[in-house]
């Protein structure tokens, strides 16, 4: 696991290369503590720099930015390429290879098939960097599922492009604008969706896809042209068109060894390697084919909370005894979150609202003391119908369905008579809000209804001084068939949305804090399309989810270790603001503050918060939204 960055430019630029290279570096240190490189070619206007965190051949040979054996490419590469020894075999001739690092194998191949042959025959996580010096052509490339991100855009008369944002801050001239309209987007999604980011001109690079910048395109300043090698919504279509006609033994079968085959290539490494366990299906099954393959115990780790209700670290004590890994526990404190807290708008880079990124943060910190990289069962709920709100969501249509049709249109109607009210009177918006989510549960536009569902805030515009919700449709959203389920869509969206925007940019920043690789083996992309080739009946049984992934779970762990009901990785965060984080919140809400600073409304905020004091525990999701964001800004140069 490492980290990237560097720049493309037009015209005449006077600097001192090296200097601006190991400062971008330096910022994003912490995904790369074990060595750095520079490579610059001022003639061509092209750097490269990255840090590196050493996994698998831990020489010299695998210092990047790395050079071609032909002297054509230069590679910078954050990730790893599970199946690249099977690459390196299918290389003909082999050419003679400095060390046995995976960069070293994927930039013989991309000399010798090309780029896009390349990341088709490739299984991993990653991002890179490739410049061709014969044709003057950087190409950005990012991993099918959006495990590792990748940010990239004009500023000024240079394309710049990095692992996290913070390395951008390092180019000569960085003057970033706020982007209020990706602001009303993360104050809806807790997150900034790709394509966008917090910042005007600077955006996400699709998972999937490569990105290519010619030497006519950068003269003129266009953007790269994107092209996808691999399409998320193609495997669904292809899964439904195509599905498997097999029995329950044959599913639970086949699935197991697809899973096991991840997990067998996910653990090799030349460092001490383990996983994150929370005692439910999707880790419990992680770690369970570990501990198949794996000649001593595996290292867990689990985080917990004294407060009832929140803590799920007894269940995964017990898995871990069953199956008899080296378990370690840590129980986390309000005054543990305290800590954190003002750290996490930096650490996320931009605003993040994803109120678990505090345990995983702490598990990542817990587990780096014992290993350096860490396998987790993220992915499991989107791919096998794991959320609740999937049969939720399934029964609230079928009763909204039998209700009568005008109920939609007086749900809309009283929603507009409090409209002028919702900018002078903030309270309003919040019964809006709950009223404007009547009519998309009684109309008939899916979409709509899980928009409503998903958002932290339904009219986010409201908040956001100049800020205006873009016409926003969830990626790919109108690609998912109408005539399919519900659930079924709802998994669509949350794969190709909420997935990387949220769940994966929420482990790898956790985790590269501490310089930890987290890797993620029901996202190897022959499971996802695996997945989609099950039928629903597969995933769901008797209204509970992950049916098939829990059978091959037994097979490891007694059923009665698993049952009960799901919590999911939270934490008690309306305790915590009315607790031990309520002066800190106090401090960033504080109605002087935000007049100055311009950004949100003062009146609409400071209503929220007494809202939220009043008792209304569930406008915690949005205070911590706001709150998200302040601290976000905070440690930020913003141009307002």
């Amino acid at each position: 696991m490492c980290g990237l960055a560097g720049a493309l430019w037009r015209g005449a630029r006077q600097a001192d290369w090296q200097q601006v290279g190991k400062d971008m570096a330096q910022r994003i240190r912490h995904r790369g503590p074990d060595s750095h490189g520079v490579w610059c070619d001022p003639q061509a206007r092209v750097l490269l720099s990255h840090v590196r965190l050493s996994i698998v051949d831990l020489s010299a040979a695998g210092h990047q930015p790395m050079h071609s054996a032909c002297g054509r490419y230069v590679l910078v590469f954050n990730g790893e390429i599970y199946n690249h020894q099977a690459l390196r075999a299918r290389l003909n001739p082999v050419p003679v290879f400095r060390g046995h690092s995976d960069t070293e194998t994927l930039l013989a191949c991309f000399a010798d098939w090309g780029v896009e042959a390349t990341l088709r025959a490739a299984v991993g996580m990653f991002a890179f960097a490739l410049w061709d010096a014969h044709t003057q052509t950087l190409t950005l490339g990012r991993d099918r599922l959006g495990e590792k991100p990748l940010f990239y855009g004009w500023h000024g008369d240079a394309l710049l492009f990095a692992s996290e944002l913070k390395a951008l801050a390092a180019w000569p001239g960085w003057s970033p604008q706020l982007d209020r309209d990706a602001l009303t987007l993360f104050l809806r999604h807790g997150y900034v969706p790709a394509p966008y980011s917090i910042w005007a001109g600077i955006g996400k690079l699709p998972p999937g896809c490569y990105a290519v910048l010619d030497a006519r395109a950068r003269e003129a300043g266009e953007p790269p042209q994107v092209r996808a090698y691999w399409s998320l919504t193609e495997a669904m279509a292809q899964g439904r068109a195509q599905p498997l006609q097999v029995g329950d033994d044959e599913a639970v079968t086949l699935l197991e060894r697809r899973l096991s085959d991840s997990i067998g290539a996910q653990m090799l490494a030349d460092v001490p390697l383990g996983a994150f366990l929370s005692g439910g299906v999707d880790s419990s099954t992680v770690v369970a084919l570990m501990q198949a393959q794996s000649t001593q115990p595996v290292r867990t780790f689990t985080i917990g909370f004294d407060q009832p209700g929140f803590n799920e670290a007894e269940h995964a004590k017990a898995v871990a005894s069953h199956l008899g890994t080296a378990h370690t526990e840590l129980y986390v404190q309000g005054g543990d979150a305290l800590a954190l807290a003002p750290r996490l708008g930096a650490l996320y880079d931009e605003p993040f609202a994803d109120s678990s990124q505090i345990p995983t943060l702490l598990v990542a910190q817990l587990a780096r003391q014992s290993v350096t990289v860490a396998l987790s069962g993220d992915g499991g709920d989107e791919l096998f119908a794991g959320y609740s709100r999937y049969a939720h969501a399934n029964a609230l249509r079928e009763r909204a369905r039998q209700a009568p049709a005008w109920l939609g249109g007086a749900g809309r109607a009283a929603a507009a008579m409090l409209a002028p009210l919702a900018v002078h009177w903030p309270a309003a918006s919040h019964w809006r809000d709950k009223l404007d989510k009547l009519p998309s549960v009684l109309g008939n536009d899916d979409l709509a209804f899980y928009q409503a569902q998903m958002s932290y805030c339904l009219y986010p515009e409201r908040a956001v001084l100049a800020g205006h919700e873009p016409r926003y449709g969830l990626s790919d959203a109108r690609a998912i068939p109408a005539d399919r389920p519900l659930a079924e869509r709802m998994m669509a969206w949350d794969t190709l949305n909420y997935l990387p925007d949220d769940i994966l940019v929420k482990v790898d920043r956790a985790c590269m804090a501490v310089s930890l690789e987290g890797r993620i083996p029901l996202l190897d992309h022959r499971v996802v399309e695996l997945a989609w080739q099950l039928p629903p009946q597969y995933k769901v049984r008797q209204g509970q989810g992950k049916w098939v992934l829990r059978q091959v779970l037994y097979r490891h762990v007694p059923p009665a270790l698993i049952e009960r009901p799901k919590k999911g990785f939270s934490v008690p965060v309306a305790a915590w603001l009315r607790g031990p984080l309520r002066d800190w919140a106090e401090t960033l809400l504080d109605a002087q503050r935000l007049q100055e600073e311009a950004v949100l409304r003062p009146e609409w905020v400071r209503q929220l918060w007494r809202d939220f004091l009043s008792g209304r525990d569930a406008l915690h999701y949005a205070v911590w939204t706001v709150l998200m964001f302040q601290a976000w800004q905070e440690g930020q140069r913003v141009t307002h």
